[in-house]
């Protein structure tokens, strides 16, 4: 019963001592107690509870009650870390069992194995046991067997033998009550459905698995460790090094397993390490290697050591010691069949290529390249980096390209395999070497039309294709409608100056339960989508020019592309950029303010640095055309308008050069339908609307309390024109749960996702609705980008706090230029010039921005 309901069997055991029961009973009741607190609680009182039932048994003269105790028992033994003493109880048990004793003794030795990661002997115990345990009719334990051996598969990289032995378990487990092995059987098909490289159905097994643990009350450190490696997968590493501390803080707290700490510390420090934080991984992974090796656990050991000697490296650290000791682990972990072998020969060649060593880096970076046609994407990623890095050395820029070319290929079908826009952005970040080893190697050759190419390669990849969306999944639309009202209700509370802690904490928990479905989805677009073609663009482009900006090596390019050609300028270093933009910001804020004036020549003069660092010598090449500026992503605030270069242009931003490009191509709805809306609570009441109202004739406008989130989507859907007037909250921790403020609630970005198509040209015209989250390799997430790939060909947005009161004239010159004719860019343009000259409704017309291209 202790792993059908374990509550019950813990408290029946119990209640059987209560009666003064025979040793033989008494020793079942000690070892049923001792395996409730060896899996989920003390194991000091698992391993007292286990020698009184051993004894116990021992009195009884039973050899076969004697044996399956001194299996429980080295399990017991080897969680707690005390590996030799656990291997010998299990000798005297093999040797006291007999028959199917023997078998169940067998097949737990043989877990204990795969925990120690000795997975040849793993296999050969459970080999013994799985006839035996068929032969007697042992379904319950067959099933535990035949789940075992597809774990320890999955770890040698057996995928398609794994799924088998699962899918065979999984039939057996339907016909049992045994509730808490069947979760457990969930959770593996999680770790295989992630070692196939399907990272939404892992997700959505091991959330299952969860729900299955909750009705137990059972905790989940093995399903916590599996969801980490998930989640880095995934590219959500903070959430993992989160989650993963969390459960060991658990852990100690109950006095847990000392091999699940291990493994913990071991996830903790992987995600340290993605994250960008080597110290943490350092200091994880250097307590890992001591615990492992105290355990007697060389497979994990090695895993750890790996970790470890990527995060000094990553610290800036490069000696000879470290490169013969990741070539020693890559032997080690290649002796024991692990999948992580591979990385730990690129690990070694890229220290030794760091350190001069060409022959020594050549030879560990062959060992890696023999992955690249085989295995799950990120493996087979991993030896195109280091076939790409072999070319480089070898001074093949031909060879560097083809490599990453292929690598990204990978990248590229299994980011579409995702249907939240969210993992498909977050995943590029595992291209990020071969991207600018393709970018280095296009820039070596000197020509710029190529350095666009591979710029262009892993840029806002995210909006080539749609979110996946579940307009039919009720589950999701019951959790954001009860989001939505949770929200508002602590937005009013606040007003009112209450404190609203529950309804925070409950706001919360819906917003897990949004993120968690959506990350769930499976993509339903097939390959990454279409190759630029600059000669496509250069040809659409006719009068305008597209600056495109690239960052190599810390420094920014400006590829400018126009008249039939690209030409390169180099420009200034990204960080002082990066600095110079956050002044400009702090100074437009103060100027939405009365009293800001002194602020405005030192914004104009940090608007002139920004143009020399960001353009340098194009902005002499600009011709007198419109203008389309391509940021890298962590330059996504700057206001362009600003630049003295592009201030009395027609300027417009974008993405990349292929968002500009499809929206330049997308054809605007039939039927020219215009929406307004206005949200509760602006300080101007949303002037602007009413008189828009006057001069569209007949547009639909939602305002008081038609302005609901239900009825603002259905309107905006396929709308040619939509004008919102509302507040805007940017979520830098979550994005895509950035927000307008409507008369019921937020209307979030997985709303907009919700769309069929989204409105061909939207107006925002309240702060920070240009304000976007830079992640992965390239991308951004936020409420412009959302709108991008759904059929909006051009979004007004502001990168800013504005004043309210500045932003009306501002607003009614835009539409005015737009009844005339013109473009979102040339309108915008127009409206900041009919503006009176005073600093606050300056400032007010560079914070706005045109995105795309109508």
């Amino acid at each position: 019963m202790v792993f059908a309901a374990p509550g019950e069997a813990l408290a029946r055991a119990r209640g059987l001592l209560d009666t003064g029961p025979s040793p033989s009973q008494a020793s079942v009741a000690h070892q049923v107690i001792g395996i409730w607190q060896r899996d989920f609680g003390d194991m000091r009182l698992a391993l007292w509870h286990l020698r009184r039932a051993r004894n116990l048994a021992a009195r009884a003269e039973s050899a076969d009650r004697e044996a399956d105790v001194l299996a429980t028992l080295g399990v017991a033994l080897v969680h707690a870390g005390r590996t030799r003493r656990g291997l010998e109880a299990f000798e005297r048990g093999v040797a006291r069992g007999s028959g199917h004793t023997r078998a169940r003794v067998l097949y737990r030795r043989a877990y204990v194995w795969w925990v120690l990661g000795r997975h040849r002997e793993a296999l050969e115990d459970v080999r013994r046991a799985i006839p035996v345990l068929r032969q007697t009719g042992d379904v319950i334990w067959t099933a535990r067997a035949l789940t075992l051996r597809a774990t320890v598969h999955l770890a040698l990289g057996a995928v398609e033998r794994a799924d088998a032995d699962f899918t065979a378990a999984e039939a057996l487990w339907d016909t049992t009550g045994q509730e808490h092995d069947k979760a457990d059987a969930v959770e593996s098909r999680g770790l295989a459905a992630f070692r196939q490289g399907d990272i939404p159905a892992a997700l959505r097994l091991l959330d299952e698995a969860e729900e299955r643990y909750a009705k137990l009350g059972t905790p989940t450190f093995m399903l916590d460790i599996r969801r980490c490696e998930v989640l880095m997968a995934a590219g959500l590493a903070p959430e993992a090094l989160a989650e993963a501390d969390t459960a060991i803080a658990v852990l100690d707290d109950i006095g847990g397993q000392s091999t699940r700490k291990a493994e913990l510390l071991l996830a903790a420090a992987r995600a340290a390490r993605l994250a960008g934080d080597p110290h943490t991984a350092i200091a994880r992974a250097a307590v890992a290697v001591r615990l492992f090796t105290g355990q007697r656990r060389p497979w994990w050991e090695a895993h750890a050591r790996l970790v470890l000697i990527g995060s000094r490296v990553a610290a800036g650290r490069r000696s000879g010691r470290l490169v013969a000791d990741a070539a020693a682990v890559a032997e080690r972990l290649a002796s024991f069949g692990s999948p992580a072998a591979p990385e730990a020969s690129l690990l070694a060649g890229r220290i030794a290529l760091a350190l001069g060593w060409t022959a020594d880096a050549e030879r560990h970076l062959a060992v890696a390249a023999r992955s690249r046609y085989g295995g799950p994407p990120l493996a087979r990623m991993t030896g195109w980096a280091a076939q790409a890095l072999r070319a480089r050395a070898a001074g093949s820029g031909r060879g560097v390209l083809e490599a990453c070319r292929r690598g990204l290929d990978v990248l590229d079908d299994h980011r579409m395999t995702l249907g939240a826009s969210e993992l498909r952005a977050r995943a590029t970040a595992q291209g990020a070497e071969l991207a600018a080893l393709a970018q280095q190697a296009s820039l070596a050759s000197g020509e710029p039309r190529r350095l666009l190419v591979w710029s262009e390669r892993w840029r806002a990849t995210v909006l080539s294709a749609p979110p996946t969306r579940p307009p039919a999944d009720p589950a999701l639309l019951g959790d954001l409608t009860a989001f939505r009202e949770i929200a508002a209700r602590a937005e009013g509370a606040r007003r009112d100056g209450h404190p609203v802690p529950a309804l925070e904490r409950e706001q919360r928990r819906l917003e897990r339960e949004i993120r968690a479905r959506t990350l769930r989805l499976r993509g339903d677009t097939p390959g990454g989508g279409g190759r630029f073609d600059p000669g496509r663009l250069l040809e659409r482009l006719g009068e305008v020019r597209l600056v495109e900006l690239a960052v190599l090596d810390g420094r920014v390019h400006a590829l400018l592309c126009g008249a039939g050609r690209v030409r390169r300028f180099a420009a200034g270093r990204l960080t002082d950029a990066v600095v110079e933009a956050e002044h400009v910001q702090a100074g437009l804020r103060r100027l939405a303010h009365p009293g800001g004036q002194a602020r405005l020549p030192l914004v104009e003069a940090a608007g002139r640095r920004l143009q020399e660092l960001l353009l340098g010598p194009a902005a002499r090449h600009l011709g007198s055309g419109p203008v389309v500026i391509v940021p890298p992503g962590s330059l996504h605030r700057v206001p362009w308008a600003l630049l003295p270069a592009l201030r009395e242009r027609v300027l417009s931003v974008s993405p990349s050069a292929s968002s500009w490009l499809r929206a330049r191509e997308t054809e605007p709805p039939p039927g020219g339908r215009q929406v307004l809306v206005r949200g509760p609570g602006l300080a101007t009441g949303g002037a602007e609307v009413p008189e828009l109202a006057g001069r569209y004739g007949t547009p639909t406008v939602l305002e008081d309390t038609d302005a609901h989130v239900a009825r603002v989507l259905q309107e905006l859907d396929g709308a040619a024109l939509a004008h919102i007037a509302a507040h805007g909250t940017f979520r830098a921790d979550s994005p895509l749960f950035s927000s307008l403020t409507m008369a019921d609630g937020p209307l979030i970005v997985h709303d907009f996702e919700r769309l069929d198509r989204s409105p061909y040209r939207i107006i925002l015209s309240c702060c920070d609705t240009a304000r976007l989250a830079s992640v992965g390799a390239d991308e951004l997430l936020g409420l412009v980008t959302a709108l991008l790939p759904l059929g909006t060909a051009g979004v007004v947005a502001c990168s800013a706090p504005v004043n309210d009161e500045a932003v009306v004239p501002l607003m009614l010159a835009l539409h005015k230029g737009l009844g005339a004719g013109l473009s979102l860019a040339e309108a915008l343009r127009d409206a900041r010039a009919a503006l009176p000259g005073d600093p606050v409704h300056r400032a007010t017309g560079w914070a706005f921005s045109a995105f795309g291209a109508a």
